[in-house]
């Protein structure tokens, strides 16, 4: 009789450990710099919960495997792959993400995200929100939804209207990558620590508690390149109107405003324009979270039933050419009715009973 060796037991998508009182979630996927599926999603979820119950636990730190980065967002082959027959498990896959938000953003016990290497879309949802955010000199933090046809959720777009002036517009706008220093300017976390003290915080916090561990170990944060660039900024996307956020920054004529200006032209019309009207509509607007989760819930709906999605994975991921043909060319070929169909409900909503965020003037948006 022949022996079949049997495969080693895979490692879990979440390790889930508690070393002296701190519990710790540490994403490992390390080949896709921890790339987030729904297993993962409903993992941390459940590994929350028990460690918000657990009275031996007194805080939670999460950070991602390898060197790569806590999190480069959601598994787009698995969203591109569902896009093409019908998306519903990706919707699945968006409710349960956005009450995982939701969940981070509430739990009662201190929760240090740490920022470290690559962060983008998802990454940024199960970050951002946590209680004590720590970035470092390795951070690069994105929503570079728009470059394939969705926009910016898992709670960015509160996040990102919640930004000085425009620079939240900007870095939505653009999808660009934003060092530690940028990141601390938008509001989007707390603490910068180098890289080589992280092994010292795990540590540190069982021996002395969050705020005085972070304390020893953090450090003044190097200095933002867009607080540099605000002044152009705060001028060129003032303007509830794409075509002419474009147009200004073409005519501030600085390398940085160019380079923007080229950024959003090549990104999806359609997602820039939803991601403006979402952005702008909810700056000042009092909403909660789940407000703007429940917003965004509806605008990835539309976008899993637009062949725009499918066809910016497609171009980034897939075929990597870089080249991906848009719906609509222009910002002027994109109907208001097409925005606004982002704005309608796709479902239940992953926060039912809640009124929308702000009031949408959808007649007022202008490309």
């Amino acid at each position: 009789m022949t022996e079949v060796a049997s495969s080693p037991p895979a490692d879990p998508a979440v390790l889930v450990r508690i070393h002296d009182g701190i519990g710790r979630l540490t994403l490992n996927r390390p080949g896709t710099i921890n790339a987030l599926t729904h297993e993962m999603v409903q993992l941390l979820s459940v590994a929350l919960d028990r460690l918000a119950h657990d009275h031996e636990v007194t805080a939670v730190l999460i950070d991602g495997a390898g060197d790569r980065g806590l999190c480069a967002g959601g598994d787009i082959r698995a969203i591109y792959d569902d896009a093409r027959s019908g998306g519903r498990e990706s919707l699945e896959f968006w409710r349960d993400e956005y009450r995982l938000n939701s969940a981070v953003a509430h739990f009662p016990k201190p929760l240090v995200a740490v920022m470290d290497g690559v962060v983008m879309g998802g990454g940024v949802g199960i970050s951002a929100h946590a209680s004590h955010r720590i970035v470092t000199d390795r951070s690069k933090v994105a929503m570079p939804e728009v470059n394939i046809g969705l926009v910016p959720d898992v709670g960015g777009t509160l996040l990102l209207a919640a930004s000085p002036g425009w620079l939240g517009l900007h870095a939505a706008l653009t999808g660009t990558r934003l060092a530690a220093g940028d990141v601390m300017a938008l509001g989007m976390t707390d603490h910068y620590i180098e890289h080589q003290k992280l092994t010292d915080l795990l540590g540190a916090i069982a021996a002395h508690g969050v705020e005085s561990a972070i304390r020893s170990l953090e450090s003044p944060p190097p200095p933002s390149t867009l607080v540099a660039q605000r002044d152009w900024i705060d001028h060129c996307y003032d303007s509830d109107s794409a075509q002419q956020i474009v147009d200004n920054l073409r005519r501030v004529g600085m390398p940085g405003a160019t380079a923007a200006a080229e950024a959003i032209c090549a990104a999806c019309p359609t997602s820039v324009l939803v991601a403006l009207q979402a952005i702008r509509g909810l700056r000042g607007s009092g909403a909660t979270l789940e407000q703007a989760l429940n917003q965004e819930f509806s605008m990835v709906g539309a976008a899993i039933r637009s062949p725009d999605l499918v066809e910016g994975i497609r171009a980034a991921v897939i075929d990597k050419d870089r080249q991906p043909k848009w719906s609509a060319g222009r910002f002027a070929e994109v109907s208001v009715d097409t925005v606004a169909e982002f704005f309608r409900s796709a479902g239940d909503p992953p926060f039912p009973g809640l009124v929308r965020p702000y009031p949408s003037d959808l007649q007022g948006v202008t490309r």
